[in-house]
Parts: C-alpha cells; structure tokens; sequence
C-alpha cells in the first residue's frame, strides 16, 4: 500500500493500517531512540509513546516533508523527555579535556561498521551523546538543540565539539593495538 493510503486510513482510526505502519517504521525508529538511551526498554518505552503520539497527530502531518522525518522528530522528542524523567540532564564539560585531538589515520572510516561507531556514540556521557545525536545524526542546528535542551547554543557548540574530539580518540585508540603507541596522549582511552 503506498505511503500516502497507509497515511489516510490511519488517520481515520484503521488498526490494520497503523499496525502496517509500525510495522514498516518501528526497526528505524527504535534505532533513532537508542542512539539518545543506552537502556533498550527505555528506547522501546520513548518509541512506544513516539508511535502513540504520532498516530494521534496524524492530522497535523501537512505532507510538506517526509513522513519517516516527521515521526523521527517525534521520536527524538520523546527521547529527550524519557532522558529528563529517566536520567536527569547534566551537561558535564569536564568528562575528558580536548586538550589531544589527533588526526584519524586514513582509511580508519572504511575498517569501521555502523554497529561499531553506534557503539561508541552510545559509550558518550550524556550530554555529549545528545548533542552530537541531533547535531551529527539528525541535521539540528545549535539554535534548535538550545531550545529543544533548554541550554544555550554556546553550549551546544562545547558539547559538540568536545563528542567529536572524544569520539575521534576514541577512534584512534581502536586503530592501535598496543598501549605503547599511546605513550604520548594524556588522554588514553582503551576500548
């Protein structure tokens, strides 16, 4: 059934098509809610309520844009409320100084699979870890982030900045196999 039949007839209540529609979404949308919560019943519970909410805006769905994209909004709405009732939001800069930003060695993108980056993403504190979701995965600007977080886009820009100095360590690490190679980071991470 194409997208925008499976759209009219849940909007008028149809639990056949709405089952056909989380059925065909629910894999990615899970997906966007791990990315932001490291527990998978949180993710599960945050997409559980991100489809609940959907299909009762349905009628606010204006078609302007992509349907996946309208409910992954939703979704990273419902993500960052389960963050604020779950795990209470601090945004620590103190974490790790990027005082050690070393460049990533070429090639190191190829030897990686998504599963192993998503790992990582997911191994961020997690105020970093929410910034960098909606900056890097899902195209928010700092003014957004600020007024989705309640924090000021300065600070959205530090958090950014200092996932990815994190994140890229992080990345070399995993490209040396042993620790003498790191003898001169004073920022070590072994994974």
């Amino acid at each position: 059934m194409p997208e925008a039949e499976l759209i009219a007839a849940c909007r008028q209540g149809n639990p056949r098509a709405q089952r056909l529609l989380y059925d065909q979404m629910a894999p990615k949308m899970l997906g966007v809610c791990l990315r932001y919560l490291r527990n998978h019943d949180d993710a599960e519970e945050a997409m559980m309520t991100g489809f609940v909410k959907a299909f009762r805006a349905l009628e606010q769905f204006r078609q302007e844009g992509s349907f996946e994209g309208w409910v992954r909004r939703i979704m990273v709405r419902e993500a960052l409320n389960q963050i604020s009732r779950r795990e209470p939001f601090m945004l620590n800069l103190d974490d790790c100084p990027a005082q050690y930003t070393p460049a990533l060695p070429a090639g190191i993108e190829s030897d990686l699979n998504a599963a192993d980056l998503l790992a990582l993403i997911q191994e961020l504190p997690a105020g970093y870890r929410t910034v960098f979701n909606l900056a890097a995965l899902e195209g928010y600007t700092h003014q957004e982030i600020a007024g989705l977080l309640g924090i000021s886009e300065g600070t959205s820009k530090s958090q950014l900045s200092k996932a990815r100095a994190l994140l890229q360590r992080r990345l070399t690490a995993l490209t040396y196999s042993s620790p003498a190679s790191h003898s001169d980071s004073p920022c070590c991470l072994a994974i």
